[in-house]
């Protein structure tokens, strides 16, 4: 008979299982940590798009853990499975990338997820390897381990076929493929968003097939964007880039409602259950300020990926430019040589993509010269002058005058 897990071991997996939504099952994890073995753990990230955000941080962090544990960690970047494109989530089709959109894409993701995991002590690995050798028959072999039914399990793919939303054969392969690359990489233990655990769960029965023990499938939670409702996501703009400057990553905490707070001081700030469910109860009872509340977990996400010098300015910018209305302390300077009108001074700026966004961005009211509103879309700019140029609350420039 197998003795159950010490007291020790379950302690250990009680911390590594802290915050997730789900674990199947905690009493596995807790019985693979008893054994003393290294467990292999994996997380998948697909390149989908260039920039990674402090939602996908969430479960980095998580698999920090793992490291700091002094197990084996995979990044799996899924450069493979991204061409087939992850149906999660989705009431259509996911357009395909470009292979050179991929590859741009993940030129950047490993640097990105380094502010959060200690890159030296992680195993990068990409799901091409593996996937894009596998022989037409092995494909078929791979299928038929699974059924149409199973796949209709999926909350997604069930409602499009309840809707007769087209659902195309093509996607029915990515949690196949992700099953596979557990059984590639020998997975004790694989982790991903709340959202992930169909295409987790799917990795069990694939790796009971090929002879292996059936990893540990492990959740977190997912963190919403910036208007507290949905999935963090940077094709909604909601989204905190890991990439942001800290000045716009405060900000963009500051712009959160006031019920997103608790759930942003535990996943985005990284504080304790306790701490979260004390600003929750403190702002629910008007004992705590929801502005100086904003403000600490603002600063702390800043220090997670500028350190606490770059947060402490952050919190100095806001409180000058936005709370005081003043400008910033420092203004970067440009010279634009040619340009005529305010709209054409705003794309030269970089303050918009076209001169249809600068008209709207004038017609909004959110354009400043020295501090006055300008709601005129025809305005000419003055090169005789230096002059502030200013887009909402975040965008400087003081334009000099022209050379000559």
């Amino acid at each position: 008979m197998t003795q159950p897990p010490s007291a020790a071991a379950r302690e250990a997996a009680q911390e590594l299982a802290d915050n997730c939504e789900h674990v199947e099952t905690f009493d596995e994890l807790a019985a693979r940590i008893a054994t003393g073995k290294r467990l292999n753990v994996k997380l998948g990230l697909d390149p989908t798009t260039p920039d990674l955000h402090i939602g996908h941080a969430v479960v980095l962090r998580k698999l920090q853990q793992f490291v700091d544990a002094g197990h084996n960690v995979t990044l799996l970047i899924g450069d493979f499975t991204t061409r087939i494109g992850d149906p999660t989530g989705r009431n259509t089709m996911r357009p395909p990338l470009t292979d050179e959109a991929i590859e741009a894409n993940m030129q950047t993701y490993a640097k990105q997820a380094g502010k959060v995991l200690d890159l030296d002590r992680v195993t990068l690995r990409y799901n091409s390897e593996w996937l894009g050798k596998l022989s037409f028959a092995e494909l078929i072999k791979l299928l038929a381990q699974t059924t149409v039914a199973r796949m209709l399990d999926r909350k997604d793919f069930a409602q499009r076929y309840a809707d007769g939303t087209p659902i195309s054969m093509h996607e029915f392969l990515y949690p196949v493929a992700q099953a596979y690359d557990s059984v590639a990489l020998e997975a004790d233990v694989e982790l991903g968003g709340s959202d992930q655990l169909f295409n987790l769960l799917m990795g069990r029965p694939y790796q009971l097939h090929a002879g292996q023990l059936a990893q540990i499938c492990m959740t977190v939670p997912l963190l919403e964007g910036l208007d507290g409702k949905h999935k963090m996501s940077k094709s909604t703009g909601n989204h905190i880039a890991l990439t942001d400057s800290a000045n716009d990553q405060f900000g963009k905490v500051m712009r959160i409602p006031d019920e997103a707070l608790a759930r942003y001081a535990r996943l985005a700030a990284g504080w304790s259950q306790a701490e979260a469910d004390r600003i929750a109860e403190g702002l629910a009872a008007g004992t705590l300020s929801p502005m100086d509340e904003k403000k600490r977990i603002a600063e702390a996400v800043a220090t997670l990926y500028h350190g606490a010098d770059g947060a402490r300015a952050a919190r100095q910018h806001f409180e000058r430019t936005i709370q005081r209305g003043e400008l910033p302390a420092e203004i970067p300077e440009r010279r634009f040589e040619g340009v005529r009108t305010l709209v054409d001074m705003l794309v030269a700026a970089s303050f918009a993509e076209s001169k249809r966004a600068a008209q709207r961005l004038i017609a909004e009211g959110a354009v400043k010269i020295d501090g006055s509103v300008v709601t005129d879309p025809k305005a000419i700019w003055d090169t005789s002058e230096p002059a502030v140029l200013q887009v909402g609350s975040r965008k400087f420039v003081r334009v000099l005058p022209e050379k000559g």
